[in-house]
């Protein structure tokens, strides 16, 4: 029997196996993801290598995640809207000697030239949240798995889900 295969896209934007696209996850889905796999709030977290600031994930203009390693990463909420991390390429944190501070530090945005973009100012850090990489990455990829579903479940006429090949 034919199978049509629709296909969930992760949050990378990227496509599964050459189906047919459809919508990624927008900033409101990726942030509550995020939140979902967060731990509670802490007061500070040691950033030990400034490679945090080149690993990190935007999350709309109030959150971000920043990896210090490939399984120990924070979530970020700022204290107000942040509207450089739109136009951000990369960021710079504020720290004491290697420890990022909730409600003390701040992110500051920064474009490709280093520049921060106009209007964002610092953006204060209002909490910290470790993030569980293991079962968001597990979350992640169950978002990029196909669904099979049966020729019977789509309506008559409809070969495949998603928009044509060449649009």
């Amino acid at each position: 029997m034919r199978h049509v295969y629709a296909v969930l896209l992760g949050l990378t934007g990227t496509l599964a196996a050459g189906c047919s696209t459809t919508p990624t996850l927008g900033t409101p889905e990726r942030l509550a993801l995020y939140r979902e796999h967060a731990q509670a709030p802490v007061p500070s977290f040691r950033l030990t290598r400034m490679t945090g600031t080149q690993n990190w994930t935007p999350l709309g203009d109030q959150a971000l995640a920043v990896w210090s390693s490939a399984n120990r990463g924070h979530l970020i909420e700022l204290r107000v809207r942040c509207p450089g991390m739109r136009m951000a390429s990369n960021i710079a944190i504020t720290n004491r000697t290697g420890t990022v501070t909730a409600r003390i530090d701040s992110v500051l945005p920064r474009t490709a030239t280093g520049l921060i973009p106009v209007g964002s100012g610092t953006c204060r850090i209002e909490t910290i949240r470790p993030l569980d990489a293991a079962t968001l990455r597990d979350a992640q990829r169950e978002l990029r798995n196909a669904e099979y579903i049966e020729q019977s479940a789509v309506p008559s006429g409809t070969e495949e889900v998603g928009p044509s090949p060449g649009t």
